[in-house]
């Protein structure tokens, strides 16, 4: 992993990391960071509608399977709101069957990987949806 950048004149867009492995959303967040975005981390799925409604992030990278409130739960609620529905989502799992990713798309995801999964292609992806 890179370290941060020091630059303070970037990370204008947020984006949102939602899953309830720790380890998945501190190299996630590290590597976000150091791309110059600002980054917020849910562990649950309430916990993420509460910081979209609170924080209105730019992008959120959401894993599936959390216990009470999964990935499909949030992506649902996201899509169903007026105000969100346009929000950018990338379900980042360990559903990795055809079913599962056809489900993933059908559901309404920008963007499906797979764990364990490759931090560059992730970058490039949000660096997409941000224009660069």
């Amino acid at each position: 992993m890179r370290s941060p950048s020091s630059d303070t004149s970037v990370g204008t867009q947020t984006v949102l990391v939602v899953d309830d492995d720790e380890d998945i959303r501190t190299v996630v967040s590290h590597n976000l960071k150091c791309e110059g975005y600002r980054v917020l981390c849910a562990a649950s799925g309430d916990e993420a509608m509460d910081l979209i409604r609170a924080e209105h992030p730019d992008l959120v990278i959401l894993d599936i399977m959390m216990p009470v409130r999964d990935g499909y739960d949030v992506l649902a609620e996201i899509r169903s709101n007026p105000d969100t529905s346009d929000l950018p989502v990338v379900l980042l799992t360990a559903k990795r069957s055809e079913s599962d990713i056809w489900e993933g798309w059908s559901s309404g995801a920008d963007y499906y990987m797979t764990k364990p999964f490759e931090v560059g292609e992730l970058l490039r992806f949000v660096n997409y949806v941000f224009g660069g």
